[in-house]
């Protein structure tokens, strides 16, 4: 029973269609965040079934143009928090989002247009130039060699090597968490992060 519950919460995270909105839960955003929020969701949903027809090239070009147009704003202003990491469901309701809030909607977006899971991951960088972390979404289209990055301060998707300004930290999905090596193969150093597993919770839970 353990192994089919474990088996079907995964079924449900990495499903093709999520985020998905029921019209049920269209009226109930029109009725909670107005009909921005609803018309936002709306248009996003659109963009995506369009982007379905595109090349693979064209569609990662077009997710981060696209979501990159969403305001950024910090947690500690739109969630009263730090470092709280929104379901694409509650960044596209809000229409503001910290650096991960990209990341996050930029991953499940990429697997609803069929990415493979394994490619994509969550990754926290250290900006060499101003001595922060931040996060971006690297997309490993070939194996060992580097990742492309989507970032939320970038209209332009480059890969690690050229991205001088940025030291790639950990890479983050749902078989554990990695670090690279010169060579950019991953090595496994964690089964779990604990704030992508509250982000699974959370989608667990229809949010």
């Amino acid at each position: 029973m353990k192994i089919f519950i474990f088996v079907f919460f995964f079924s449900i995270i990495n499903a093709s269609d999520y985020p998905n909105f029921t019209i049920q839960e269209l009226h109930n955003i029109e009725k909670k965040s107005g009909s921005i929020s609803k018309n936002r969701i709306i248009d996003y949903e659109q963009s995506i079934a369009l982007f379905k027809k595109y090349p693979k090239s064209k569609q990662l070009i077009q997710v981060n143009f696209y979501l990159n147009k969403l305001l950024p704003q910090y947690d500690a202003i739109t969630q009263k928090q730090e470092d709280y990491w929104s379901t694409p469901k509650e960044f596209l309701i809000t229409g503001y989002g910290d650096c991960e809030d990209y990341v996050i909607i930029k991953y499940f977006t990429l697997l609803k247009l069929g990415f493979k899971e394994e490619k994509l991951f969550l990754t926290t960088v250290r900006e060499k130039y101003y001595g922060g972390y931040h996060m971006v979404l690297s997309y490993f289209k070939d194996k060992n060699k580097p990742p492309l990055i989507l970032d939320n301060l970038s209209f332009k998707i480059l890969d690690i090597e050229k991205r001088v300004d940025l030291e790639a930290d950990i890479f983050i999905n749902s078989s554990g968490v990695y670090k690279i090596d010169k060579e950019y193969k991953l090595t496994k150093i964690a089964n779990n992060f604990k704030q992508y597993d509250n982000l699974k919770e959370k989608i667990k839970n229809k949010k």
